[in-house]
């Protein structure tokens, strides 16, 4: 089915930007300004990291799950309209074959339900992929949020001022230095927080 929509990761780990409310030492003017610039450069740099959403997207437990879900309502839908298209085309075909004996009525009441069955198909195909869209943004709009919500107070957490994204099929960032990334201990921690709160459900 052309129309349905194939899973794909739309909204995962977009750059989050949090606020440290830390607040700067008062600046003094001495005579190494230059070395106390060069010192408070790398304080700054040290609070910028980023996190790789190519990783995520593999490992992070929420966001497989949901595809996992939205996988197996594509494979339905696509089962659902392949058996009623079979149908229709016995139909037709079965049309096609008694056509010269039908009475002129007859064949006009098949073609009429040919028609609406076909136009039936029509609107199947479009409302599962309607469906499953809206479905696919909502249930990863959640995943996005949850990303996010726990960036955000893991950054509180650490005085980090900036959290990037890093993707290899889709670079906004052409180089990124291994020791800011963050991935690892976030994934942890969003795992675990994914499977406390299943456990809390059950």
């Amino acid at each position: 089915m052309n129309k349905i929509l194939k899973i794909t990761l739309g909204l995962v780990a977009s750059a989050a930007i949090v606020a440290c409310n830390q607040q700067q030492p008062a600046k003094t003017t001495t005579n190494n300004e230059p070395a106390a610039k060069t010192e408070a450069v790398e304080k700054n740099v040290e609070k910028i990291v980023y996190v790789n959403s190519d990783t995520l997207s593999e490992k992070y437990q929420y966001f497989k799950d949901v595809r996992t879900r939205l996988e197996a309502k594509v494979k339905k839908a696509q089962n659902d309209l392949q058996a009623k298209g079979q149908a229709y085309q016995r139909e037709l075909a079965d049309y096609q074959q008694k056509a010269a004996t039908m009475s002129a009525s007859e064949r006009q009441a098949t073609e009429e339900r040919l028609v609406r069955h076909q136009n039936d198909l029509g609107r199947m195909d479009q409302n599962a992929s309607t469906s499953i869209a809206q479905e696919e943004q909502t249930e990863f709009t959640k995943v996005y949020t949850a990303i996010t919500d726990y960036l955000k107070k893991h950054s509180e957490e650490k005085g980090y001022r900036l959290v990037l994204t890093y993707s290899k099929t889709n670079p906004a960032v052409l180089y990124a230095d291994p020791a800011m990334d963050i991935t690892n201990s976030v994934l942890d921690a969003l795992n675990k927080e994914y499977k406390d709160k299943n456990a809390a459900k059950k």
